[in-house]
């Protein structure tokens, strides 16, 4: 979107960010006057996408805990109260005493009314190979988070630049309409003397009014349109819309593309590239994780409990109870799964030749990202000190016909003609001016060297 050349959809997109942020957690009403690098700093603090990525990443980091203390010990107490309101009946075929047949088969209950136990179980893991490995990961995963999270504040400070800069070339653009404004009135006045004197047509002054008029409402409209673009830049800071900014840098400050922070470019500039790696090692460490689960799980473990029944429930609190305990290991291995392990290791071993035919391409894209900015970059740069050079040009054209005309020597239609023309360059600089400073942002991230 260019802020100069379509003030009618940065109007819409403004106030739909309005309306977006009005629900949002911002700051207080406040006043502030903020350089670039300010501006930038401000909202890699308040910003929301910021203030979410920030949050991830503490996820990431509780993730890692949580996978930490499946191996730590695990303790757990339990206890009950039963009432058995119809006890089983067990099949007796022979004589307690003597071992001998009886001539029918008695039933007998065995248990008791109410019945009640409590106990506690501890186990602790020995060893398990798809821990160790899931441990590693989730720390891995924490540092995906934290690229993540660079990610997203290079993101910010490419907007909050280009909202910056959008303000401070609007408040130019404002400027040179109010100036149009101020020589256009002076004029209107000096051609509307020289008509009540006879030294001029009514056309003439008729003329110069056309122009003023269009001046005149564009000057209101680009009060708008400042208003509205720092409206923006409030946004992407994370300020409220009520409060006050000022922008202490100034446009003309603005330095050109530093070559020499290009010098030495790697892809680990980039902060696609770092993500990409590391996903790459996620991974790996997912087969490993497979591979892991054909080994043995070996677990301590040890539990005591004591039990008592009664046939009244006062007499469950009051008999005697009787203790049970027990420590030991306990090892599981799996034998044969359906070839299930051996598919998933398959599949991912193919999505790990995935990430490397995108680490390729990405490659091959970052160097004709890095192409095209820098042969934008210097189009850029060559046009806006054309459209300089026309400006100034077309200023001087204006102010011989201006001082023609006064003299006598020189037509009102030549004078209208020349501030047009005067007009169209301003509009042609600043224009050109916009998209010389987007192209360096955007040559700034693709070397990587944005943030």
């Amino acid at each position: 979107m260019r802020v100069i050349k379509q003030p009618i959809l940065l109007i819409l997109l403004t106030m739909s960010l309005m309306a977006v942020h009005q629900v949002s957690n911002g700051q207080n009403s406040e006043s502030m006057s903020v350089s670039l690098e300010e501006a930038i700093n401000y909202a890699l603090e308040n910003n929301q996408q910021v203030i979410n990525a920030r949050l991830e990443e503490e996820i990431a980091d509780r993730q890692v805990g949580e996978i930490l203390a499946d191996g730590l010990p695990q303790v757990n107490l339990n206890a009950d109260l039963t009432h058995n309101y119809k006890i089983p009946q067990t099949p007796v075929t022979s004589d307690f005493a003597t071992g001998e047949p009886l001539e029918e088969t008695l039933y007998i209950p065995f248990g008791a009314d109410y019945t009640s136990q409590w106990g506690a179980s501890f186990s602790q893991m020995v060893f398990d190979g798809s821990f160790f490995i899931g441990l590693e990961a989730a720390k891995t995963f924490t540092q995906l988070s934290k690229k993540d999270h660079i990610k997203t504040k290079i993101d910010i400070a490419e907007v909050v630049s280009k909202a910056y800069f959008g303000v401070l070339v609007n408040v130019e653009r404002l400027a040179l309409v109010e100036r149009n404004y101020s020589r256009l009135d002076s004029l209107l006045q000096e051609t509307q003397i020289m008509y009540e004197n006879g030294f001029a047509e009514k056309i003439d002054v008729n003329r110069v009014k056309v122009q003023f008029n269009n001046v005149k409402v564009e000057k209101n409209n680009y009060q708008q349109i400042v208003d509205l673009s720092e409206s923006l830049l409030k946004f992407q800071m994370g300020l409220k819309p009520n409060a006050s900014i000022v922008l202490t840098d100034e446009i003309q400050s603005i330095g050109y593309f530093d070559f020499e922070l290009a010098n030495n470019f790697t892809y680990e500039q980039r902060i696609e590239y770092s993500q990409m790696n590391i996903r790459k090692e996620l991974k790996q460490l997912d087969i490993k994780n497979v591979r892991a689960k054909y080994y043995p799980k070996i677990d301590l473990i040890a539990n005591y409990g004591r039990n008592t029944g009664n046939t009244s429930l006062d007499g469950v609190f009051t008999d005697e109870w009787f203790g049970a305990g027990a420590i030991g290991l306990r090892a599981s291995m799996p034998i044969f799964d359906g070839m299930r392990k051996r598919r998933q290791v398959q599949q991912r071993q193919l999505q790990a030749k995935q990430i490397d035919y995108s680490l390729n391409l990405l490659e091959n894209n970052i160097d004709i990202e890095i192409e095209q900015a820098l042969t934008t970059y210097n189009r850029q740069i060559e046009m806006m000190q054309a459209q300089r050079e026309n400006m100034d040009l077309s200023q001087e054209v204006y102010e011989v016909a201006k001082i023609k005309y006064n003299e006598g020597v020189g037509s009102n239609i030549e004078v209208i003609d020349a501030d047009a023309t005067y007009k169209q360059a301003q509009i042609n600089f600043y224009n050109a001016l916009y998209d010389a400073l987007i192209s360096k942002i955007d040559l700034q991230k693709a070397y990587g060297i944005l943030l």
